[in-house]
């Protein structure tokens, strides 16, 4: 008889990689950020130099977007024959595009990866760069402006594609921090080239508004190029084809949208017009575009600066209650510029509009933050009853990166609201009054949503 054989020793499992996978592009299929072991030797250092390029590029984005803001200040009406009403409306065009390309740009990640989109998104920046340049001198169609204007759009594409993709490299107890970081950093974009604008205003003059646009293609081709050398593609990312129609069916989803055209609607809305509002509202002490430039760039750097401490103190203390008291804040700050306007005061005027610069940075880390928190709840919810661990968590991650596209284009429309209210309001009353009385309105609407929903006691999200 054979003697007996040995059982085969159980061979085991390969370690989890803990070094950081090779560049060029290649999909990174083994993601686990919630894994502390893994997070700490390998994730951090990849996704800190994925959030990087990805500020860059989307900073970039932003400055794109914003151009019209900074060049309505280059066409004296005498020269271009564009009143204040046609200067608001080629400023409202960019940020509707903007809106409406974030949708696409945030499923443009989970179908071609984070890496590769971001390569196209930037690259993409090129055509209204130089559409802009060629077109851009005194004779134009009026037409021919508003066509190049809105193409300024695309960049405002780029802040969705980026949190969405960022938001899956980085675990729930950092989310805060980091889309706050990315966003912040993005945000940025829109008091820089107005400071950039100032620049040539106080250096070449408004007859060079060309120095603007030429300064900024070589930037353009950096990010494409550090997107391609230094990024890399997460296989977790992708979404399901049904992830959009299960995000449309979720309550949430409507709701912090709602709340999101309150803070970023506020912020890029109020980026894009505040110039034009100063130039009309103060026109003796602004009768110049080189003394408004002077003022614009100060509440979007503000506002850009304080976004990552929203996202920071929501990690903390809980995005809904932040964003409760950031509202009521806004409310109070909307007032004070009401109150500056009707008595006149330039200085109290400025003084509000920065406040509402900044809250409205607070607020937008802070309700991003809500986003991912919502659907992390849901998921230990769904565990606690028996739900499968696992597919709570991914679909988490697909229902937050959904929202997050969706809450990004509604709030960038609120951008579009704010500009054409200020155009209704300056054409109806020649000031601001009746928009500013809306935007008071606005806010304290979200504040009782806010408490509605998210802090009222026995509410299903308290406390997210």
């Amino acid at each position: 008889m054979a003697a007996p054989t040995r059982p085969t020793d159980a061979v085991p499992a390969p370690p989890a990689p803990t070094s950081a996978p090779p560049r060029g592009g290649r999909w990174i299929e083994d993601w686990r950020p919630e894994d502390p072991q893994f997070w700490e030797g390998t994730g951090k250092g990849v996704a800190r130099r994925n959030l990087f390029f990805s500020v860059f590029s989307e900073h970039i984005g932003f400055s794109i977007w914003s151009l019209w803001s900074v060049l309505v200040l280059f066409l004296p009406e005498p020269v271009f024959g564009i009143d204040p009403a046609g200067k608001f409306l080629l400023t409202t065009l960019p940020t509707a595009l903007g809106a409406f390309v974030r949708l696409p740009y945030t499923f443009a990640v989970a179908k071609f990866g984070g890496r590769n989109w971001t390569i196209v998104s930037a690259a993409l920046l090129l055509i209204p760069t130089i559409a802009t340049a060629i077109v851009l001198e005194p004779g134009v169609d009026y037409s021919t402006l508003l066509v190049v204007s809105c193409l300024a759009g695309v960049g405002g594409g780029n802040f969705a594609s980026s949190m969405a993709n960022i938001n899956a490299f980085y675990p729930d107890r950092l989310k805060g921090w980091a889309l706050g970081l990315n966003a912040g950093g993005g945000n940025l974009g829109v008091p820089v080239i107005q400071l950039v604008g100032l620049l040539v205003l106080a250096t070449a003059g408004a007859q060079h508004p060309r120095i603007i646009l030429i300064a900024y293609i070589p930037l353009i081709v950096i990010a494409a190029v550090g997107a391609a050398l230094l990024m890399d593609n997460l296989a977790t990312a992708r979404n399901q084809p049904r992830a959009m129609r299960q995000a449309l069916r979720e309550p949430h989803t409507y709701i912090m949208s709602f709340l999101y055209i309150g803070t970023f609607g506020s912020f890029i809305g109020f980026g894009f017009a505040f110039g034009q509002v100063l130039q009309n509202q103060f026109a003796v002490d602004f009768d110049t575009p080189l003394k408004a430039a002077y003022l614009t760039w100060l509440g979007p750097l503000l506002g850009s600066l304080i976004r990552p401490l929203g996202g920071s103190l929501a990690d903390r203390f809980g995005g809904a209650r932040i964003t409760f008291v950031n509202f009521i804040a806004m409310a109070v700050g909307a007032s004070i510029v009401l109150t500056a306007s009707l008595v006149e005061s330039l200085p109290l005027f400025v003084v509000g509009f920065v406040v509402l610069f900044v809250l409205s940075g607070l607020g937008n880390g802070s309700t991003y933050k809500m986003i991912p928190a919502i659907f992390r709840t849901q998921a230990q919810l769904s565990v606690a009853a028996g739900g499968d661990s696992v597919a709570a968590d991914r679909r988490a991650l697909r229902m937050s990166g959904a929202l997050i596209g969706i809450a990004g284009a509604v709030g960038a429309f609120g951008g579009v609201l704010v500009n054409l209210a200020f155009r209704q309001s300056f054409l109806s009353s020649g000031s601001g009054d009746g928009a500013y009385i809306a935007f008071i309105a606005f806010y304290v609407v979200c504040v009782a949503v806010t408490w509605v929903v998210y802090l009222r006691r026995g509410a299903p999200m308290a406390g997210v």
